[in-house]
């Protein structure tokens, strides 16, 4: 087992250095499709997959992965198109309810709707830091805060964890592993900063690679213990089997999805 999620580790670790450094078309075409399956694995939760409410989702997260990509060339404001987009997808999944009642409960719509922005919009994020100005270094973060607060969370929780952070949710999490997360994510977002001014020469505040570091490394497990609860409600153990070892994607990527709009904002504000 542990040679397996090993493997896998290390398979999806090179293809990230490959669609990420390659970035453009590669990197967002691989994170339309990763959104899909996400998508897909959602909606399965919900019996949704091949019905009309996760029809839906797979139709519009395209239509919103398409206004993304030509975001530049729309015009007039770009936010009108996307608010147009969303509000249209809201009227489908309402008039899906209606018209085929009462095939569809509320929650199976509203999971629909919710799929959407849950995994495409929020992993979109990766391609929107990735474009951003000095992106190449920024996008990293989103991985770095992610899985590195996890490993620090982890070593620290081993070691010194008393106090449950989610007793009833997740109880092997502890308060001090969580805040042994924050700090390390921190520190290796400061250690990121110094590698990538010496071998890069980008000229990057460590700073504000220790704030964005800690920030995403809080969010990251937020985004962790969300994907749990959806579980723990729905009684299952993995999402999908997609990743030997690691499950589906939302397992892998449930602190990921949480990151990357934090860090997004973050390299833009501060």
């Amino acid at each position: 087992m542990f040679k397996t999620r090993l493997l896998s580790g290390i398979l999806l670790v090179i293809i990230a250095l490959i669609t990420v450094i390659t970035g453009g078309s590669l990197l967002f075409g691989v994170l339309l499709l990763i959104s899909l399956i996400g998508m897909t694995e959602l909606y399965k939760v919900f019996g949704i997959e091949k019905k009309a409410p996760g029809v839906l989702g797979y139709i519009f997260a395209v239509g919103y992965y398409a206004l993304l990509y030509f975001k530049p060339q729309l015009p007039g404001e770009s936010l009108n198109w996307f608010m147009m987009l969303f509000m249209g997808y809201l009227i489908c999944q309402m008039a899906v309810l209606v018209f085929a009642y009462p095939k569809y409960n509320t929650q199976q719509i509203l999971a629909g709707f919710f799929g959407v922005f849950y995994v495409a919009v929020m992993l979109s994020y990766i391609y929107q830091t990735r474009i951003l100005p000095g992106g190449i270094f920024t996008v990293w973060l989103v991985f770095v805060c992610s899985w590195g607060c996890d490993t620090c969370a982890y070593c620290v929780g081993m070691l010194i964890g008393k106090h449950k952070m989610a007793p009833i949710l997740s109880p092997k999490k502890s308060v001090e592993g969580g805040i042994g997360g924050i700090v390390g994510a921190a520190l290796i977002g400061i250690l990121y900063a110094l590698a990538v001014n010496y071998w890069g020469n980008a000229g990057e505040d460590v700073l504000r690679y220790a704030i964005i570091g800690a920030a995403g490394g809080a969010i990251s497990q937020i985004g962790d213990l969300a994907a749990s609860a959806i579980k723990r409600y729905h009684n299952i153990k993995d999402y999908g089997k997609l990743i030997p070892g690691h499950g589906g994607i939302l397992d892998r990527f449930d602190s990921v999805i949480f990151t990357a709009p934090i860090i997004y904002y973050l390299a833009l504000f501060l």
